[in-house]
């Protein structure tokens, strides 16, 4: 069961090493790393080249949508095409040490597992205030009150089934908004889906291509859809697993 890492980049010349040493030290083989970029001159290109010499699992993909976060994760889930696939942010915001424990979850048959800010014994360090208060009480609420399969319905830290996804389809054109489209389709299906704590750091280096307000309208849209889309089975059919 080989693992895809899709890893959106822009500019990520000073975190890159740092990531791959990270996925080195944590992610257990076989694997690939698809180095998504959106143009040659991206800064991260040439670092990636050179750590790729002798790591033949580094792939280089360019973004086939042109450019931004969520296009580059589609053509991430198109080049990957079937079995698990996760995905990364290069800025080392994610705690990577998680993903065996995340493949166990997978290969006991949830399709998409969630890392979790917000779950108990999951931490949020870093980032605008008003960022994390309004990612908190997205996914507490559709918890609470859609029995949503996560307290985190925004982060993007997920491993998903690759299949599943391009089966599913990505509306999304704005960013990380997907992560939510994606698992509010797989909730309505009735799809297994895992949550387990993570903690989650701010990035130290580079520069953050979140945009809130420009991205709010398109993370509104997916939450009501999931919001709407507890009312197709009883809370008694819900199906995760913590």
């Amino acid at each position: 069961m080989e693992l895809s890492l899709i890893v959106p980049v822009y500019n990520e010349a000073e975190n890159f090493p740092r990531l791959v040493a990270e996925v080195e030290r944590h992610v257990p083989p076989p694997y690939t790393m698809l180095v998504i970029h959106d143009f040659d001159e991206d800064t991260t290109l040439p670092v990636a080249r050179s750590l790729a010499e002798g790591r033949g699992w580094i792939r280089l993909v360019r973004n086939e949508g042109g450019r931004g976060a969520a296009s580059a994760i589609k053509t991430g889930f198109r080049a990957a095409a079937s079995g698990p696939a996760l995905v990364v942010m290069a800025d080392l915001s994610d705690d990577l040490s998680l993903v065996p424990r995340m493949l166990s979850l997978y290969a006991q048959g949830n399709r998409i597992v969630c890392a979790s800010r917000y779950a108990r014994g999951g931490r949020q360090i870093g980032g605008p205030l008003l960022k994390r208060t309004l990612s908190r009480l997205a996914g507490r609420s559709l918890r609470l009150l859609a029995g949503f399969p996560t307290n985190d319905a925004t982060n993007s830290f997920r491993l998903y089934d690759a299949a599943l996804v391009n089966e599913l389809g990505i509306e999304s054109t704005g960013g990380f908004e997907l992560a939510l489209e994606i698992t509010a389709k797989a909730f309505r299906r009735r799809v297994r889906i895992a949550e387990i704590p993570c903690t989650w750091r701010d990035r130290s280096a580079g520069r953050s291509r979140f945009r809130l307000l420009r991205w709010l309208p398109s993370y509104l849209r997916w939450y009501g859809y999931a919001m709407a889309a507890s009312r197709f089975f009883p809370s008694s059919k819900r199906r995760s697993s913590v």
